[in-house]
Formats: structure tokens, sequence, C-alpha cells
């Protein structure tokens, strides 16, 4: 059922103020999966919820890997330095979440539980272990070493656990940080809504979200550092207020391996910036659209099986826009063809951007030279992936994808434009960016040593990775029934 209280009307589309109403557990509420703590084995979970939890098997379908770093050369330039520059592939389903955290060139090839590149908040979206582990070790312990720590604890991929309170199965939030950001932002924690709530678990990870060093003392007075995911709204939800937010705590993810800049990344800020179209503002929540009702043996669940709306088009989209299938399809092209035009300009821009830079530095130019200039490099590039990174931003919020993509662009000319000055200061007026329009073209510019990394990681599947899963199913936190069917695939075996 949808209810329609009133109806917005617009050129394109007709949007509903209100969308469904939410169906309850078969069990209704109130249904334990477990006396005490977290349940993170999704297996568990069937028991109670078979309807949900065979739709939520049907993520495996979305298994096909997209090497992004092969489609648009370009990032790898850009992220130069960064470790997505090593490898970056278009998300698959839920379903192989932990599979793709394991298997990413990103996350390094560890030896033991504190090698490695990556802290242990690089789990934190990945899996309801995670949550499970906060609980047993407490949050700052839970962040705070290497990635490998926890390779034999965080084994179940992203589920029911994640978005449900295992005591009650009723929708939770599983992750203090998101509280925290939330209240931040000026929320009020005891306001939110059940229909907030079918939005906000999928902001616990579909956020933008950086690591903070915080010092902190263990029970026996030992000195540590934990890095803990926090959500920079203190200003707002904004690309623009969370860059202001990161440029006055002087924060960045990393410095560019060409260009020098100090430079942010942009995790999947799906949450922000939907808040800013047209659907949020008609109080449309992410699961009305990702996860619409279905109806089983004359019983209607919320489908778990969370994937493109295009893909279920009639129990989404064409629910509520008084539109055919063809009108919408072609519509939805159309925005998609206008992000994809300035996506591209942007990024084409950056990159020459990061390799004039390099080449100014090559030639001697100075701090004070290049001051403004990676600043604009920073915030163009800031605007640009804040925009992309959330993946169907063109769908949630077309106008607000292409204005960052147009400021972004324009940031980056201005640094360009600041550069032919420098360069000629320094002697090279006719300088040319380098090629960069193939994978290898790039990674060799950024000096990724692809062949190394793979052999590296390679190793680690074959015998960490193995020592991992024998313990966790020693220690019954882990089903390997629950794998069965599960591809191996990645940008670097297919």
């Amino acid at each position: 059922m949808r209810l329609h209280k009133a109806l917005l009307l617009s050129s394109t589309f007709i949007i509903t103020t209100s969308f469904m109403v939410v169906p309850e557990s078969p069990a209704g509420t109130g249904t334990m999966i477990k006396k005490e703590g977290i349940e993170s084995r999704n297996e568990e979970w069937a028991k109670h919820f078979p309807l949900q939890y065979n739709s939520w098997k049907q993520t495996s379908q979305s298994e096909k890997i997209i090497d992004m770093l092969e489609k648009k050369p370009q990032l790898a330039v850009i992220w130069a330095g960064y470790g997505f520059a090593k490898d970056y592939n278009a998300p698959r389903g839920h379903y192989y979440a932990l599979q793709d955290n394991i298997n990413t060139l990103r996350t390094g090839a560890p030896v033991g539980p504190i090698t490695g590149p990556m802290p242990t908040a690089c789990w934190s979206c990945k899996s309801p272990d995670v949550p499970r582990m906060m609980e047993k070790d407490g949050e700052l312990e839970f962040f705070t070493g290497k990635w490998a720590k926890y390779g034999p604890e965080i084994v179940n991929t992203i589920g029911c656990g994640d978005c449900h309170d295992s005591q009650t199965g009723g929708m939770a939030l599983s992750r203090d940080y998101l509280k925290r950001g939330l209240e931040a932002s000026g929320v009020k924690l005891d306001e939110i809504t059940k229909n907030d709530m079918r939005s906000l678990v999928c902001a616990q990870c579909h956020s933008e979200y950086y690591f903070k060093k915080t010092p902190w003392e263990d029970k026996d007075g030992n000195k540590k550092v934990a890095k803990v995911v926090t959500f920079p709204w203190d200003n707002g939800l904004s690309a623009e207020e969370m860059e202001a937010y990161y440029d006055d705590i002087q924060f960045k993810d990393w410095t560019h391996k060409i260009s020098r800049a100090p430079m942010l990344k942009a995790q999947h800020p799906g949450y922000e910036i939907f808040k800013t179209g047209i659907h949020a503002r008609r109080d449309v929540s992410c699961a009305d659209c990702h996860m619409p009702s279905s109806v089983e043996d004359g019983e209607t669940y919320t489908n778990h099986n969370i994937q493109n709306p295009l893909d279920d088009i009639d129990n989404t989209c064409l629910s509520c826009h008084d539109q055919s299938e063809e009108e919408f399809r072609t519509v939805v092209e159309q925005k998609l063809q206008r992000k994809e035009q300035l996506m591209e300009i942007a990024m084409d821009n950056l990159a020459k951007a990061h390799l004039e830079a390099g080449k100014a530095w090559e030639l001697g130019a100075t701090e004070e030279d290049m001051a403004d200039i990676l600043q604009d490099i920073r915030h163009g590039q800031w605007r640009w992936d804040y925009s992309i990174a959330s993946h169907a931003s063109f769908f949630h919020a077309p106008e607000e994808t292409l204005r960052l993509l147009a400021v972004s662009n324009e940031l980056a000319q201005t640094a360009r434009l600041k550069l032919v000055k420098v360069l000629a200061k320094y002697g090279d007026i006719a300088y040319m960016a380098p090629d960069f329009t193939t994978k290898e073209k790039a990674q060799a510019l950024a000096g990724v040593p692809l062949a190394k990394l793979v052999e590296e990681k390679k190793r680690f599947k074959a015998t960490l990775v193995k020592e991992w899963e024998k313990q966790a199913v020693k220690n019954g936190v882990l089903n390997m029934d629950s794998r069965k069917g599960m591809s191996d695939k990645s940008s670097y075996s297919n």
C-alpha cells in the first residue's frame, strides 16, 4: 500500500510527500534472535525471518567486477599516493562486501595481526561482526591497531545485525559514531522517527567519515591511539560545510604523490547528498526505493535484495512517478549523461593540474608559489569526489551533483591557469601533461607497482586468510555453509 497525501507537480515528475506504509516483521516486534549481545551470523536470523533472508541472499547475484581504474584511468592520477590508485571497483551486492574488502589491493597483504597498511577502522562498514566486537572489546580498543588484528573475527558480511537489534528484531543503529555525528549536526536522537530510521540504518555506512586520532588509556594503564570513525557533520552535511570542518582542523587524508597537495578523500557520502535532494525533502526514505515491499505466500515483507531501483521499477519509481517506464528511463539516462560529461571534464582537469603541479615542483617552485594552487586542487577534487563517491548522486540529487561538478571544474581550471604562470616563471612555457588514457599509463605516473601488489595479495589470501577462516569456524563465529556458491572475483583475478 502507498499513501498519497499530496502531490508535488514539476515539469518532469510527480512525487508524493509520503511514500509507503512500513510493513511490520512477520513475527511482529519483539522477536528475540539472541538473548544477549549481537547475533552477527545472518543464517541465524533466517530462522525467524526467512523471506527477508532469502531476498537478502539475492544480493549475491550482483557479482560482476567493474574495474573503475580501467574504465576511468584519470582516477589513478587523481589518487596518486593513496590506496584507491591501486584498486577501485564499482560496488557489488552486500553479499560480497566483506570479500571485496579482503580482496582489494587497498587493504594490502598483512602477514600477521600487527602488519599491513590499514587500521582496524577499515572493517567498520563491512560486517555485523563489527558492532559485536565493539561491544566485546570496547569501541576504542576496536579502533586501535591494524586491520589484520580482527581478521579471524570479522567474518560475516553485511547483514541483519548491522541494522536490527538482536533482542527485539527492530531497526537499530549499531554504530555509535553515527549517533555522535547526528548529535553534532543538531539531531536529537530521541526524536528520530521510524521513517527516519529507514534511512539512518543505511547512513551508518553510506556517509562521509574520517579516522580521528584519539589518545586513550586501557584498563592496564597502557597509552594507546585509536583511529575512530568520525562524521564531519559539526557544520552541516553539505560539501562546503564538511570542507570547512576539515580545513579548520587542518586535516588531510594524504599528501598527493605528484602535486604534494594536502588531499581529502570522500568515502561514500550517499546519505548527505541524498538529504539535499527532492526525495529527502518529500520524506522518502532509502528503504522506500531500495527495499520495496514484496508479497509472497500472502505475506507482505520488506525486500532485502538491496539494488538499483530501476531493476524493479514497477515497485519503486513508478509507484509515485506518473510516467511510462520508457519515459522515466529516458529522463534518468539524460541525467546520467549530463553527470558523466561534467565528471569526465572535471577529472581530466584535476589530473592535469596534479601533473602540472608536479612539474612546477620539479622546476624549482617554492611553497609560496604553490600554496594557493594546492588549495584550489584540494577544494576542487573534494567537490568532485563528494559529488560522485555516493554512486547514485545523479539520481538522489541531480542538481546538487551537477553544481558541485561545475564548481570542481572551475577550481581545477583556476589551478591550471595559475600553474601556467608558475611554469613560465621557471622557464617552461610549453609543458604538456603526459598521457594517462589507460590504466597502465595512469598507474605508472602514480607510481603503483601493480604486479608486486597482486602477487603479495594472492599470497596473503592463500595463507593468512585461510587461517582466519579456520579460527573463525573453530570459535563458532563463522559457518562456512554461508559462503557456498560465493565467487571470488577481483579486478586482478576474474
